[in-house]
């Protein structure tokens, strides 16, 4: 692999300690926490509702508050323009380790 060039990963089990090692600043993850919170809560929203113009909030909620956290605290791009899938998959099961207190939060 090239300098510069993107990391790429096989597995998620392989990509998700990558993804931890850029979400080391605790501002940068509780940014990720409250994101994803309010993505969960606009697709219940929509799903429950019938009214489904809410997914239209949801990219907004979810990248949002994910890159403020990493362009102003964390200091770093994103792990989406890299590995987008398993960024995604990434933000989901950070915040389950975080709701489970296995990550700080």
């Amino acid at each position: 692999m090239a300098a510069g060039e993107p990391k790429t990963f096989n597995r998620f089990s392989d990509f998700y300690p990558f993804y931890l090692q850029e979400h080391r600043n605790l501002t940068c993850r509780r940014l990720h926490f409250v994101g994803t919170g309010l993505v969960i809560a606009l697709v219940l929203i929509a799903l429950f509702s019938g009214n489904y113009r809410w997914l239209a909030a949801v990219p907004l909620a979810g990248y949002g508050f994910a890159w403020v956290g990493h362009f102003f605290f964390e200091h770093n791009r994103p792990a989406t323009f890299k590995n987008p899938l398993y960024s995604l998959w990434g933000d989901f099961v950070m915040f389950k380790d975080m709701l489970l207190g296995r990550i700080e939060r």
